[in-house]
């Protein structure tokens, strides 16, 4: 391996044979460039998909109220479902599997809100405890609302890191009062939010006090919860057991899927994960197929080596080379033109994608970069990949060598 003659030898015969070195080192780096390309759009892709399930909890339930659009026990169709604290109530002592649950009360527009000098407009929501884990708030500061907010329906908020830095600046929020069209709010929280950004620009207050403030009654709006580790086929029975305790409880038929609106984010995940799984082994299938035509074309090129070569082969074993120095010859040739190119395609891989112009070619094809995030690649899983192409090349290169080797020394002198 260290013999400096040999390598002396291999690079002069790369020196005299440029054009063949050349497409065998690119047969390599083109292929080990496609496979990293092709892992970098797999992770962009999955980070996509992740992307887009991170505003919310993955294992949500999402109940809206609607219309009745079937007759039912006298009552003709057009009828309104609206819920209330008592549906909530029900929930969450009767069904089985509920992790965390809450209602939202849509406090309707943007609410001018001031502290001191400082004023804008935000999103006002009124919710129960369990929202912060819906909509995967993560407190700062302070606290979230909790039940006894709740209960004795305290004009208390928790408030985004974006609402801070409009109202507050680098003044400490907690403990401070807002102002909300006129009604004081103390501040007990600040969140920040892992999903959308602008999650952030919201204002979280007790459910109770909205629908006291606002004149909701005992109105609910929307109604979300979570499944826990339950099964899809689990949170799917879920989900029916709700709609029949519902349509019990406000008269309408079973059958009539418009009268409530139910859309389960768990079986959306789900699906989304199985196209997912789907596009990563036809990457792979790619992948592989790329390997194997970069393998071929080495494999190929040395065969040509052996024929362009067959009297120095039968010069060398009639003055004493043994088989073995002969196959080592062709091996390390092999070896350094697939390890040297498959670094350089590793390399222009990982720049491409690093660089951002994985992402903006996909840009430039239209494609949504909702669904396309941070197209990294893991540079042990790139050099991993690099050596085994490196090394089915050089394997690729054994066959010809092995060839070369059982020359008889004659036949190969006579050969023109």
């Amino acid at each position: 391996m260290f013999d400096l003659d040999k390598w002396q030898e291999i690079f002069h015969t790369i020196e005299t044979n440029k054009l063949r070195s050349f497409i065998t080192a690119f047969n390599v780096a083109w292929g080990i460039f496609i496979l990293i390309v092709l892992m970098g759009f797999g992770r962009g892709f999955q980070n996509g998909v992740h992307h887009q399930f991170d505003d919310d909890a993955a294992n949500s339930i999402f109940i809206n109220g609607g219309t009745t659009t079937m007759a039912y026990k006298g009552i003709q169709p057009g009828k309104k479902i609206n819920f209330t604290n008592d549906d909530f109530d029900i929930i969450r002592e009767k069904v089985e599997g509920v992790e965390f649950l809450t209602g939202r009360y849509y406090v309707n527009g943007e609410f001018t809100v001031r502290y001191e000098d400082n004023y804008s407009s935000f999103n006002i929501r009124a919710v129960h405890p369990d929202h912060m884990y819906l909509e995967k708030s993560i407190i700062q500061e302070g606290r979230y609302i909790n039940d006894k907010d709740i209960k004795e329906k305290r004009k208390v908020a928790a408030i985004g890191v974006k609402v801070v830095k409009v109202l507050f600046n680098k003044i400490e929020p907690i403990g401070k009062y807002i102002d909300i069209n006129g009604i004081k709010y103390k501040v007990v929280g600040v969140y920040d939010d892992l999903g959308d950004d602008n999650e952030t620009k919201v204002i979280y207050i007790p459910i109770s006090t909205a629908q006291l403030a606002y004149g909701g009654g005992n109105h609910i709006h929307r109604l979300m919860l979570t499944v826990g580790e339950s099964s899809l086929e689990e949170s799917l029975a879920i989900q029916e057991e709700i709609h029949q305790m519902l349509a019990s409880r406000h008269i309408f038929s079973t059958e009539d899927k418009r009268a409530v609106w139910i859309f389960n984010l768990w079986e959306e995940y789900i699906k989304w994960m199985n196209i997912f799984d789907g596009i990563r082994i036809l990457l792979a299938a790619v992948g592989i197929f790329t390997l194997l035509a970069g393998v071929v074309g080495v494999s190929n090129i040395m065969l040509i080596v052996v024929k362009e070569r067959t009297r120095e082969i039968g010069v060398r074993k009639a003055i004493g080379a043994t088989p073995g120095s002969v196959i080592g010859l062709f091996l390390m040739e092999a070896l350094l033109i697939t390890l040297v190119s498959g670094y350089i395609g590793m390399v222009a891989g990982m720049t491409f994608i690093e660089s951002g112009l994985l992402s903006q070619l996909m840009a430039a094809f239209g494609f949504p970069m909702d669904f396309f995030v941070d197209p990294g690649v893991n540079f042990r899983n790139a050099v991993i990949a690099t050596l085994i192409l490196a090394g089915a090349g050089t394997l690729a290169g054994y066959f010809p060598a092995r060839k070369a080797a059982r020359i008889k020394p004659v036949e190969a002198l006579k050969d023109e």
